[in-house]
């Protein structure tokens, strides 16, 4: 039987993803409902690196496993960088990212491409069993673009403008988009925190 690393998410699109990035280690990664978790999380963190590490202590202190969590998000700069940290619970955690989306084109409307410049944000928080946390930060750089477009990917995507292949982040296929996306860039640096941890099981915050 294989370890396994529980990730602190309820989200099936972005554990579809997680999954396929992580699949050369030698994990089963599970979610929070596979390993018989359901609670609330309250994500009170002020930075995307506090709200990480919330959700990976709180799963990581009831289980003793060790956790993955992730909290990312979309930053548009002509709106303050919002929605930010609040990128999920951006108008409401129940409404459609249809609507969510629709409400940023209107913001921009008019707007030249240049004055649409977004990123997204990724930090991801490792919480090993002896109570050590290590995080790691990536972004990707685009802008807002002006229409929804593109089925695949989830969430802020279909209207996230990648310039270096012209089109929405929806738009890229599966490979490309977890190489160069905040969340795979991301996971992939944890990937050396995790396998240095398993060779050694000494700290490792330095990596």
């Amino acid at each position: 039987m294989r370890n396994r690393i529980i990730f602190a998410t309820t989200n099936e699109g972005k554990l579809k993803e997680i999954r396929l990035i992580l699949k050369d280690l030698d994990y089963d990664i599970i979610s929070m409902k596979d390993a018989g978790i359901c609670i609330d999380i309250v994500e009170d963190g002020s930075t995307f690196e506090e709200n990480a590490i919330i959700k990976a202590r709180t799963i990581m202190e009831l289980t003793g496993e060790m956790v993955l969590a992730d909290d990312s998000g979309l930053e548009v700069d002509a709106m303050d960088k919002a929605p930010g940290i609040y990128s999920a619970r951006f108008l409401g955690e129940t409404t459609s990212y249809d609507i969510k989306n629709n409400y940023i084109l209107d913001q921009l409307k008019g707007l030249p491409l240049e004055e649409r410049s977004a990123r997204f944000v990724c930090v991801i928080a490792c919480a090993f069993p002896d109570g050590e946390i290590v995080t790691k930060r990536a972004t990707i750089e685009g802008f807002i673009g002006n229409e929804i477009a593109g089925d695949g990917g989830f969430g802020y995507d279909p209207i996230f403008w990648v310039p270096e292949y012209g089109c929405t982040s929806a738009e890229l296929s599966t490979d490309i988009k977890n190489k160069i996306s905040h969340r795979g860039k991301a996971l992939e640096a944890m990937k050396d925190v995790i396998r240095a941890y398993e060779k050694s099981g000494e700290k490792i915050s330095h990596l």
